[in-house]
């Protein structure tokens, strides 16, 4: 009997996150669809482009400060200092990204197919 009761158990709780799931699934849907009703590939692309941008200056940035010249007051602080915003800055652009991209993967945001070429 005990075992009866566990699978029971098992089943009510897997029922109980699958309908929670779609709950928050549902949710993200209303919630995500009503700022970005539609998006298209352009749209999508120029972020894209604005990530690889951060990624850039922020590696441009280190290499500029980590290679080459090593005095007494190697690294300069204020150095330091504008290469963790960059990183800062390029790390929020990339999580803004993947959380897009996340969230078109799961039909949070229409995509636009007459501007991506695709009917």
């Amino acid at each position: 009997m005990p075992h009866t009761q566990d699978y029971q158990n098992l089943i009510a709780h897997k029922q109980f996150l699958e309908d929670v799931e779609n709950g928050v699934r549902v949710a993200n849907r209303e919630i995500i669809h009503a700022h970005i009703p539609t998006l298209n590939r352009d749209k999508f692309l120029e972020f894209a482009v604005a990530v690889a941008r951060l990624r850039a200056g922020y590696l441009d940035a280190a290499l500029a400060l980590f290679v080459g010249g090593y005095g007494p007051d190697w690294p300069d602080e204020a150095a330091l200092v504008s290469l963790r915003s960059l990183r800062k800055t390029y790390l929020e652009g990339m999580r803004a990204f993947e959380a897009l991209r996340r969230a078109i993967e799961r039909g949070y945001v229409d995509l636009d197919k007459a501007a991506n070429g695709t009917n």
